[in-house]
């Protein structure tokens, strides 16, 4: 149930049934069709429905070809799945990590967390993926190691596409593959992501929001370098414990974290049912020294050096002069659960040493894309963990906002929304545009905290009324787009279209229990649903089934 950076999507493009073959078109899209602005179709099938996909079209093309500064070879590919049984609606998937990768368009993942269930393919949109405009599995890069998929972070265009310009570039061309496809255009139109995704979409509704009817945004790294910084102050946290991260926090002291944060939070909703709804009173009630060893004892608790580096991480990255460089992470049920461990001490991947994504991905990142001018960074996972380990909160940190001739935006500039941290969203506001927005509470790789904070700054900007454009629900006991001790399917993506379309704004969203999630307690049922609600509401427990969302209401905390 993870987002990992870019190259692990690549396995993706192994999967059988994908390949194009252009003597097979089906469709009357070419080249030559107009709208295209210089896109190049490189291939056409039509794919029989199965596995719960309906049959539909899948095109592919690339536009944009150029050679880089850094001598390599550079273009936007992208695929579009057309279904013969359109619903009228363009959903705009926009994917996770580094990109650098085209994955199959279904427009959510497999498992379609945040769609219900049924990808939005399979409920008749047309949708678009795309690479963002570089290859991450580029054979010049081989020689890089588990750098080479960030080392196009070396191109300032790169950067930028990567950043927002091939989104803005394949817009218009997707709709105009649509009209020419099916003979009109798209009646409404929407953008979806998760992670990096999630920061797409916020980018967009900030940049080109007239390109969309609605917009759906989860776990939002929209302060993406920012919290990049945040791997190394986490990576140099760990190695106080122990100089092999990967031993730093045990399986043991993960479970241990979370029954005690649940422990301490959970009756604060109403109903001691495992789930920490209530965030913001949780915060006030728990404390990470109560994990602390009394002198003596060894059993139930964690060793000074462990609680220590545990609060000097969630306390976020600071220079020496004590200025926040990211934000502070709340304390949640699902801390150390699902994906929590994989980010933040270790992987089950052989090819990256069993380290973290913070500890290799993360890394590369930080140092090719993040960094300007780029460092560049040593592919092994020694040097990649090297790099982290050396990182000067006073001196590097700065370079996330640098600039300079051969790199004319900063990194902050490309990547995130450009009035982050003052929001307004003034395309949205007095239109028929809405955002939703889901986070959880418990994810690893972006502060929950920071969402939180963004969004209290467009309520205030939008003079408390916030909700009438844009609506954030947080996921309690969830880790980074899904994992985690909670409950995490949901169908945020028909609550955003009945709102566009309909006028019904989303006063709550149920979400259920994923059965593949192998860390749902033994003393839930299959079948438990509760609300999530728009913040700062949470779900309260009323009264008759605990196991059942039509007993909960949203209410203040």
């Amino acid at each position: 149930m993870v987002r990992p950076f870019g190259s692990i999507l690549t396995v993706i493009l192994a999967l059988p049934g994908l390949a194009l073959a252009q003597s097979e078109s089906c469709t009357p899209v070419t080249t030559s069709t107009a709208g295209l602005a210089g896109a190049v179709i490189t291939g056409s099938k039509m794919q029989e429905a199965d596995k719960g996909l309906p049959k539909h079209c899948i095109l592919t093309g690339k536009v944009g070809e150029r050679t880089g500064a850094d001598g390599k070879a550079y273009a936007i590919q992208f695929e579009m799945r057309l279904p013969v049984e359109w619903n009228g609606r363009f959903l705009h998937q926009v994917n996770g990590g580094n990109d650098g990768v085209v994955v199959p368009a279904l427009g959510d993942k497999a498992d379609a967390m945040a769609s219900g269930g049924t990808t939005p393919l399979a409920r008749g949109f047309a949708v678009l993926s795309s690479d963002s405009g570089h290859a991450g599995s580029d054979p010049a890069n081989k020689d890089l190691g588990l750098a080479g998929g960030a080392a196009f972070g070396l191109d300032a265009q790169a950067r930028r596409d990567y950043g927002y310009s091939a989104d803005m570039t394949l817009s218009p061309i997707a709709k105009a593959i649509i009209a020419a496809h099916y003979g009109r255009k798209p009646e409404y139109s929407y953008m979806y992501g998760c992670s990096n995704g999630g920061r797409h979409t916020m980018v967009a509704a900030s940049r080109m929001p007239e390109a969309y009817d609605g917009f759906l945004a989860g776990n939002p790294g929209f302060n993406l370098p920012k919290a990049a910084i945040q791997h190394a102050w986490d990576v140099q946290a760990f190695t106080t414990i122990d100089r092999d991260v990967r031993k730093s926090i045990t399986r043991d002291d993960a479970r241990l974290i979370s029954a005690k944060i649940v422990e301490a939070c959970d009756a604060l909703d109403g109903l001691k049912d495992g789930i920490t709804a209530n965030l913001a009173a949780c915060q006030k009630v728990f404390d990470f020294s109560t994990l602390q060893c009394a002198a003596g004892a060894s059993e139930g608790c964690l060793p000074a050096v462990k609680v220590a580096a545990l609060k000097k991480i969630f306390a976020g990255p600071r220079n020496s002069k004590g200025q926040a460089l990211y934000s502070d992470w709340p304390a949640d049920g699902g801390v150390g659960m699902g994906n929590w461990r994989f980010w933040k001490v270790e992987s089950p991947l052989p090819a990256w040493g069993n380290h973290s994504a913070i500890a290799t991905m993360g890394a590369a990142s930080l140092g090719y894309i993040f960094t300007t001018p780029p460092s560049k960074v040593d592919g092994t996972n020694d040097g990649l963990i090297a790099s982290l380990l050396k990182f000067d909160f006073d001196k590097d940190a700065p370079k996330i906002f640098a600039r300079d001739a051969a790199y004319p935006e900063s990194a902050m500039d490309f990547m995130a929304p450009p009035d982050a941290a003052n929001p307004k969203l003034v395309g949205l506001q007095g239109t028929r545009r809405k955002m939703i927005l889901f986070h959880g509470q418990a994810d690893p790789v972006f502060s929950v905290n920071d969402t939180i904070d963004w969004y209290g700054k467009l309520d205030a900007n939008a003079g408390g009324n916030a909700q009438g454009f844009a609506r954030l629900f947080t996921l309690p006991g969830i880790t980074h787009c899904g994992g985690g001790v909670g409950l995490e399917k949901f169908d945020a993506l028909s609550a955003l279209t009945d709102w566009v379309e309909k006028g019904v704004a989303p006063e709550r969203i149920v979400a259920s229990v994923n059965p593949a999630n192998k860390e749902i307690p033994a003393d839930w049922t299959p079948a438990r649903t509760r609300p999530l609600c728009p913040w700062p509401k949470i779900a309260r427990y009323v009264d008759g089934d605990v196991e059942s969302a039509r007993s909960f209401e949203c209410r203040a905390p």
